[in-house]
């Protein structure tokens, strides 16, 4: 039986005529090729190539298997090119989720890096309730979920990326826009636009408050942290909200304070339990996590 090495080194005679043209093809010495060759016409008992003046040519006995050659080197040659098309993501998928928070900011940054290595990778990006995020995974409908706090589920797996605060954000004609921070006391004496204790980023803000037995009212409901910023835009009150959607002036028009409690979060990227990942994913999670991680190590209070 043929190997490749051996198909490669017939061919590359037949192409040249020469083992010496043959060498310089493949970049070789040309004894390691003469003796190749003749190791090869030994092995299957046929001579296939005619030597004429330092000349090789076709032997017209061989004709059948050169022809069997031609095919196979294509069929390689093929198989390079899928390689290499793979390799650069054409015609790959990398379908990421994500929560509004993470997806606002960061998401696109990360995606950003995957193009300037991935260029022709064919991407989706969804972004999910918290509650949506178990059936795009176990349905296969996309590969990772960016998410704002972790659950128990035996068949999806949780990575950390990064931990976080949540910040105070305020009109910039607001009486608190002069201030760098805010307590917890001084924000419930003003209305709350969006915080909801049954969110992840709400129950942290409710338990300072519960803690010191502070009171407050939440004037408008509002689920996504974009639309939270747009009605602080508005004048419409203040609010609380997650350091990676305001990162890298992610909202002008806003004064950001910091909140002098404690309001630290960590966020995941969630998987299918056992689904391998695709290089892509695994290249996306380690952007996100470096994106991330960037806004998280800038000193305390400065988050754009």
């Amino acid at each position: 039986m043929l190997t490749l090495r051996q198909i490669e080194v017939i061919r590359a005679i037949m192409v040249t005529g020469t083992i010496v043209g043959a060498a310089r093809l493949l970049n070789v010495s040309a004894p390691g090729i003469s003796r190749l060759m003749k190791y090869t016409e030994q092995a299957i008992g046929l001579r296939l190539f005619d030597r004429r003046s330092g000349r090789y040519t076709p032997a017209p006995v061989a004709n059948a298997i050169f022809e069997q050659i031609n095919a196979t080197f294509k069929k390689v040659e093929d198989l390079q090119y899928t390689i290499s098309n793979v390799k650069r993501g054409r015609s790959q998928w990398l379908r990421i989720g994500s929560v509004p928070s993470i997806a606002n900011v960061m998401v696109p940054r990360a995606i950003q890096q995957v193009r300037r290595k991935y260029a022709s990778l064919l991407i989706d990006v969804n972004i999910l309730k918290i509650e949506e995020a178990i059936d795009y995974l176990l349905l296969d409908k996309g590969d990772v979920v960016a998410m704002s706090y972790r659950f128990e589920h035996p068949s999806v797996e949780f990575e950390p990326l990064a931990t976080g605060e949540l910040f105070c954000i305020v009109p910039p004609d607001h009486p608190l826009a002069r201030r760098r921070s805010v307590s917890a006391a001084e924000i419930v004496r003003h209305p709350l636009i969006g915080i909801d204790p049954t969110d992840p980023y709400g129950g942290i803000m409710a338990e300072i408050f519960e803690r010191q037995r502070l009171t407050y009212e939440i004037t408008i409901k509002a689920r996504f942290g974009t639309t939270v910023c747009a009605l602080v835009k508005a004048g419409l009150g203040i609010a609380i909200i997650d350091q990676f959607t305001i990162a890298h002036e992610g909202v002008p028009g806003v004064k950001v304070l910091r909140i002098e409690e404690p309001t630290t979060f960590q966020t995941y990227v969630a998987m299918k339990a056992g689904r391998p990942l695709s290089a892509f994913a695994r290249n996306f999670i380690e952007l996100l996590r470096a994106e991330m991680g960037g806004v998280v190590r800038r000193p305390r209070g400065q988050v754009q």
